[in-house]
């Protein structure tokens, strides 16, 4: 395995997206999320197609979803809307 400088190691992402409170909720976005997550106020493109800019915080994680984002998130993550009981 060749050297990797450090902090240039692949990360583990289970999904083609993450997740990113904005503008009162949470939105996923497949933009390349920086190492140590979002800083407050970076511009992301949502899986909603919205332009948005990123929120910090333990309450901004609680606020609602995207019902948008989490149908399109479902979909790449292979569990569609329909797969909810």
């Amino acid at each position: 395995m060749p050297n990797v400088p450090p902090g240039r190691e692949k990360k583990y992402r289970p999904h083609p997206f993450s997740w990113v409170p904005a503008e009162g909720q949470r939105h996923a976005s497949d933009d390349q999320r920086p190492a140590g997550g979002w800083p407050d106020d970076t511009e992301v493109t949502t899986l909603c197609s919205q332009q948005v800019r990123a929120s910090t915080g333990d309450l901004a994680w609680l606020w609602p979803t995207c019902a948008a984002c989490n149908t399109e998130a479902r979909k790449l993550a292979g569990f569609p809307a329909a797969d909810l009981r």
